[in-house]
């Protein structure tokens, strides 16, 4: 993949109504990924789950904000932690969104980009 960076804020790059902030903290799921959008990936780099911190961020920043749909296509997976995390890493996500622009297949992009360490897998697994 090509990217570029640049010091300058996504707010001053792109119109406020073309953002769209991925949180797992959101109530609205990411059902397809529109090209004329811009996607924030709302990761820290921290060893801590800070909930509703990124949710709060978009927030303030009156941007839209969607979810990954784990809960909708994925089950939760028995573990001795009893372990559950919607939690993603930056690199996770993007897998996940890259895979479904591939594919268009969700299923094919949570396998890609959630890990069953995450508690969470797809149906046909959990019956395995």
């Amino acid at each position: 993949f090509k990217m570029d960076t640049t010091p300058e804020s996504y707010l001053d790059l792109f119109p406020l109504d073309a953002i769209v902030y991925l949180t797992p903290d959101s109530e609205n799921v990411l059902e397809d990924i529109d090209p004329d959008k811009v996607y924030v990936l709302g990761g820290l780099v921290d060893e801590s789950i800070h909930k509703q911190l990124t949710l709060r961020r978009a927030r303030e920043q009156s941007l839209r904000t969607a979810r990954l749909p784990i809960r909708e296509y994925m089950v939760k997976a028995p573990n001795a932690r009893n372990y559950h995390s919607e939690t993603l890493a930056i690199n996770q996500v993007f897998d996940v969104l890259s895979t479904y622009y591939e594919t268009q297949s969700w299923p094919a992009a949570l396998r890609a980009g959630v890990s069953s360490a995450k508690g969470y897998v797809l149906p046909e697994t959990a019956e395995q």
